[in-house]
């Protein structure tokens, strides 16, 4: 970083501490939010958009090869008027990066010169003309443009650690997006009622990359095509030189009819949800007690300070009040025993955890029951206990998909066929990816700063979207046009800019 942005960023947060640490003596007479006159003018000359951050991204993206992997493989539009194939992308995924939610809102980007400026471009397409570029893709086209996400990936992967490629997670699952219009091909009618889509979404859970999206009518069940996607996301990590690839997956993943073709495979793990099946639940019933070990889960995370005294449950002593039936952990045991599944011709690790539950009604208890799950896999080194934390650590992948429909906007639907909004999706959830190569780009240091460093890499990595858009996109910015140069000039100042400027330097070399 450059001596007068260190100046400029100590000099701002001391500022900013000052004013916050500031305290009046005594009670003040006016609230802190006073009115007060504000005048408005516009500038002339002056120029500045609230996006500033996406010039780097622009720039991240021409560093890391995508337009041309994109431009080389997906061949939809007959001439180039003026627009490229990456250019329709990009609009979308920048889109979301700028706080867009719709189609629509790419207008917003297209009608700002100063935004224009910062992409480097004369025009970007209007809501219109994407709209029609998405209904242009048939699969083919699609799978076309998964692949150069892949190629791309490879390259930001290869600047990573030789730390980095010691396991690669891999989590799949499925997903409804809900629609309103009547006339979208390839919709149907969900498992609860709702008429929508069914995507498949399988990730990378080290770094949360969306490997593989497929949209499907919503009528689908959860696993359909999950094996070809999970297949391919393992030739890719392990092309990519990752050592040993791990499949997470719930009950609904657990396609026995694989499980040998995959554990064939060297170096591929699996873990993968059961159902509790009349045969399992007894084989676990006929176990000696000394097969069981009590399941001690770790603490989520470790108090900084004096532990606090838990404030009360007030919903609890709503459901005691009126006797409503409540069921309560009181203890887990977990224990393992061999199983081959019937299409199977091999047997695998059947790890069980055994829930004892507590039913009450009031202050009454009525009686204990004890409840079954299991987890089949195919490792053979992890104790019982690894293998369930491991499961269950796959619940991120939730959370990976409210952040690519609340936070990304990608699990929507606006165009009318099943081809098209999947290639919506697509393009909209390279935002995501972009969120996490942005972090993998961030340059690792040998001195004394390197612990930091890494965990700062880390803590981008797991940021929401909306927190890393607010702490690296949107960043108000002046435009300045000097000599040859297009300077981006920061007009405010947040926590995070000094892993912005670390970016910024690394591109720059």
């Amino acid at each position: 970083m450059k001596t007068i942005f260190q100046r400029w960023f100590r000099k701002h947060k001391t500022r900013l501490e000052r004013r916050l640490n500031k305290r009046s003596g005594g009670s003040p007479a006016r609230p802190v939010l006073s009115d007060h006159t504000i005048h408005y003018e516009v500038a002339d000359k002056a120029r500045a958009i609230p996006c500033g951050g996406i010039g780097l991204i622009h720039q991240l993206v021409a560093r890391i090869g995508l337009v041309g992997d994109m431009d080389d493989a997906v061949h939809v539009l007959k001439t180039h008027l003026p627009y490229h194939e990456s250019d329709h992308v990009l609009t979308l995924a920048y889109n979301a990066l700028c706080g867009g939610t719709c189609l629509q809102d790419i207008d917003r980007l297209r009608n700002d010169t100063a935004v224009l400026d910062a992409l480097g471009a004369v025009r970007i397409p209007d809501p219109t003309t994407a709209g029609d570029f998405c209904r242009r893709f048939e699969e083919a086209d699609v799978r076309a443009l998964l692949d150069a996400f892949d190629r791309t990936r490879r390259r930001v992967w290869a600047e990573q650690p030789d730390a980095f490629f010691d396991l690669a997670v891999v989590d799949a699952d499925g997903t409804i997006v809900e629609t309103a219009g009547r006339s979208k091909q390839g919709q149907d009618i969900t498992y609860d009622g709702r008429w929508g889509y069914h995507p498949l979404i399988v990730s990378l859970a080290n770094t949360g990359e969306v490997l593989s999206l497929v949209n499907r009518p919503g009528n689908r069940p959860s696993h359909e095509g999950a094996a070809a996607e999970l297949t391919r996301a393992a030739t890719l990590c392990l092309e990519a030189g990752f050592r040993r690839v791990l499949f997470r997956g719930d009950t609904d993943f657990s396609q026995t009819e694989y499980l040998d073709g995959w554990n064939a495979i060297a170096n591929l793990r699996f873990v993968f949800g059961y159902d509790a099946k009349p045969n399992l639940v007894a084989r676990a019933e006929e176990l000696p007690a000394a097969a069981w070990q009590r399941l001690t889960r770790p603490a989520r995370y470790t108090v900084a300070t004096a532990a606090r005294q838990k404030p009360a449950d007030i919903r609890d002593g709503i459901v005691r009040d009126r006797e409503y039936d409540t069921l309560r952990l009181q203890s887990e045991d977990v224990a393992e025993f061999v199983y081959r599944p019937t299409a199977c011709d091999r047997e695998y690790r059947m790890v069980v955890v055994r829930k004892t539950i507590e039913r009450t009604k009031g202050q009454r208890a009525l009686f204990d029951e004890t409840r079954y799950f299991f987890y089949i896999t195919n490792e053979r080194e992890w104790t019982p206990a690894e293998i369930v934390f491991s499961a269950n650590d796959r619940c991120h992948q939730e959370n990976r998909i409210a952040q690519l429909k609340g936070g990304v906007r990608a699990l929507s639907a606006p165009t009318d066929t099943l081809a098209s909004n999947w290639a919506y999706m697509v393009m909209t959830a390279l935002a995501w990816s972009l969120k996490a190569w942005w972090a993998l780009m961030l340059p690792d240091t040998t001195g004394r700063w390197r612990d930091r460093h890494r965990d700062e890499k880390r803590q981008v990595l797991r940021w929401e979207f909306p927190t890393f858009v607010n702490a690296f996109v949107s960043l108000p910015c002046q435009v300045v046009t000097s000599g040859r140069r297009l300077i981006l000039r920061l007009l405010s100042w947040n926590p995070h800019l000094a892993i912005f400027f670390r970016l910024v330097d690394r591109l720059r070399r």
